[in-house]
């Protein structure tokens, strides 16, 4: 198949482009929309809105999750709240600030048209959530209130305390289940999507796993959607659910979608730190703490006091003197790098010397205890009765951890991939977060992408196939796909090997982690490029899956995730290596300022890395799409 980059961005001015592409673009009917089935994997933020927005407008859809109900998506592990332009602080703040703020976050390695269309929609989306009844927190005179968030200057975090995704993902959830009781969306729950069917090179279909019964099934339609989150996961330890994967979005790239930026991970400074070798998953601190804690450590790398008994000349309020514009809140990358700077340089806090504090004794002292609870009440509870520790009495530990990832399936600005009718939304396409992604900005997203910009653009491909039946699941195409799937979901049993599922996770994580993580080196992701394919081949060969193909067994579930994990990972750090620049959270040590700030090189990485399949015995190729900024002024960033 020959591939084309073709991005569509629409001609005119950056504020006219969403609005004249809408009218440009090829619409359906409301009778003809009911002739329509498209189909949509994820129930997250992206999945449940962009299914119920589809389902209103007439189209049949057909959603598919792998929990027992669309409300277990980790969409609720969104803690801090969403972004939207505003300006109800009268702050300074406007949709151009956004915008800017995001690309700027962003490190200059996202694409302008898409987040100038994210920031565009963000206000529609808080008015959207109000009117399902999204509790968000409200002033005294009842307004909206806002907080601040990492790497901006205004307020304009719209939440619900702490459990800000949780509340969204029950308003898009409401919006999805009055459809599935209208009848237009069909819900498929504890299904695992394991391939993606196409035909002609154009997507018609799924093919999933019963993670209840085994049986191996196929699922037709006009369209294909992708909502399936991110592939944080490959780290083994991050603040993602455990059943968080790569399957989806990796089947695809292995049919014909390319994968975009696969070197670009967010690692998010305010996670608890790691308690032990052996733990499974890490905790997320919502980054709105950062709004009224402090974060220091002791100035003697050999303090073995309390923090209480820690005087205050005695304390490093390392992002306070070095970055005194933002202070605690510059963007995630800047704050993780300078957290493990100074726990590398022997400052770390907490048994294990891996944490930094994240202090409220100020915030207590001004505001007292009954405001702060207010704030935050839902997530001290959480810190206390994962740690023990009173965080009214005693700081936060906190230390930076894998949470989100940037890149993603390519997509044009329809949210179309490189294959032909299937889309990506949300965090499993790669189009507006760049190189390192805003606080608050995921969940706007997922909406805007769900609410907003798919049930318009998904028409224009639509509209010519009018009249067309979805290819039938007894073609070729499908019993070859089913066939398929069935053998090397059936293959792992024969294996018969000597170390768990498990094991082979933690060793790549620590590989990925090690070489691909915060920090990289040419001679560390050469080494990993050797180590991943011997693991991989290790694991294929001597991996043990106990139980029966047939029925449930999350062992035989997570057996094929990590096996696509495995061929992800050397993906993921060729093309790390290929980018012999710093940006965002991606710290080239070959390439930094004098002063050890992250050293963009413009003149020759200014692209999106787009990387097509090529085969399993084959290298990638990589294909570019250049980076233009007519709006934004390409600059080293600084938060000084």
């Amino acid at each position: 198949m020959t591939i084309t980059l073709d991005a569509k961005i629409p001609d005119g001015s950056i504020a006219e482009k969403w609005d004249n592409h809408k009218f440009s673009v090829k619409l359906v009917n409301p009778a003809n929309k009911r002739k329509f089935e498209i189909i949509v994997v994820g129930s997250g933020l992206a999945g449940a809105s962009a299914a119920a927005s589809l389902a209103e407008l007439g189209y049949n859809v057909k959603v598919f999750t792998y929990h027992d109900s669309p409300r277990r998506a980790h969409s609720i592990a969104a803690q801090g709240g969403i972004n939207a332009a505003k300006n109800y602080r009268n702050d300074g703040d406007s949709v151009f600030r956004l915008f800017y703020d995001t690309v700027k976050g962003g490190d200059y390695r996202s694409r302008e048209a898409n987040v100038y269309r994210l920031a565009q929609v963000s206000v529609d989306i808080i008015d959207q959530c109000a009117a399902q009844g999204v509790p968000f927190a409200r002033e005294y005179g009842g307004l909206l209130a806002n907080r601040s968030f990492g790497g901006a200057q205004v307020s304009r975090t719209f939440y619900a305390r702490g459990q800000t995704g949780q509340q969204l993902l029950l308003g898009a959830y409401q919006a999805l289940a009055a459809q599935i009781a209208a009848g237009k969306v069909t819900l498929y729950n504890r299904s695992d999507v394991l391939d993606i069917v196409t035909k002609g090179g154009e997507a018609c279909g799924i093919v999933t796993r019963d993670m209840l019964t085994g049986a191996v099934h196929g699922h037709t339609g006009h369209a294909v959607v992708l909502a399936t989150g991110g592939y944080g996961n490959v780290y083994y330890l991050s603040t993602n659910a455990m059943a968080c994967n790569v399957s989806a979005s990796w089947r695809a790239h292995r049919k014909g979608a390319l994968f975009a930026n696969p070197c670009y991970t967010q690692i998010h400074p305010t996670c608890i730190p790691a308690a032990d070798e052996f733990q499974s998953k890490l905790t997320l601190m919502s980054e709105s703490l950062r709004n009224d804690g402090r974060i220091w450590v002791p100035r003697d790398r050999d303090e073995t006091r309390a923090a209480a008994e820690i005087a205050e000349e005695e304390r490093y309020y390392y992002l306070e003197e070095k970055y005194p514009a933002f202070g605690n809140l510059v963007p995630r990358d800047v704050a993780s790098r300078n957290a493990k700077t100074v726990v590398d340089e022997g400052r770390g806090v907490g048994p294990l010397k891996n944490g930094v504090y994240l202090d409220f004794a100020a915030a207590i002292a001004r505001d007292g205890v009954e405001a702060v609870k207010e704030r935050y009440g839902n997530l001290f509870d959480m810190y206390e009765r994962i740690t023990g520790e009173d965080p009214y009495s005693v700081p936060m530990r906190i230390y930076p951890a894998t949470h989100y990832t940037m890149g993603g399936l390519w997509v044009d600005y329809n949210l179309m991939t490189s294959v032909p009718g299937l889309y990506a939304l949300g965090e499993a396409n790669f189009s507006d977060h760049g190189a390192n992604r805003l606080g608050a900005s995921a969940l706007m997203q997922g909406l805007a992408d769900g609410y907003f910009v798919l049930p318009y653009t998904i028409g224009d491909y639509l509209a010519p196939k009018l009249g067309d039946t979805p290819v039938p699941t007894n073609d070729p195409v499908f019993t070859d796909a089913i066939s398929a799937v069935d053998d090397r979901t059936r293959r792992w049993m024969d294996v018969k090997g000597t170390h768990g599922v498990e094991h082979y996770h933690r060793e790549l994580g620590k590989i990925v982690w090690e070489y691909c993580g915060m920090a990289r080196n040419e001679a560390g992701l050469q080494k990993a490029l050797s180590e991943i394919p011997a693991l991989r081949d290790e694991f294929r060969k001597n991996v043990k899956v106990l139980g029966s193909p047939d029925g449930i067994n999350t062992m035989l579930e997570k057996v094929n995730r990590v096996d696509d994990f495995m061929e992800f990972a050397e993906l993921k750090v060729s093309d790390a290596l290929h980018r012999r620049e710093s940006c965002g959270g991606h710290f080239r040590e070959e390439s930094q300022t004098p002063e050890g700030e992250a050293l963009r090189d413009d003149d020759n990485f200014a692209y999106v890395a787009a990387w097509e399949w090529k085969g399993a015995d084959a290298e990638p190729e990589l294909h570019k799409e250049p980076l233009e900024f007519e709006n934004v002024k390409l600059t080293q960033r600084s938060y000084k």
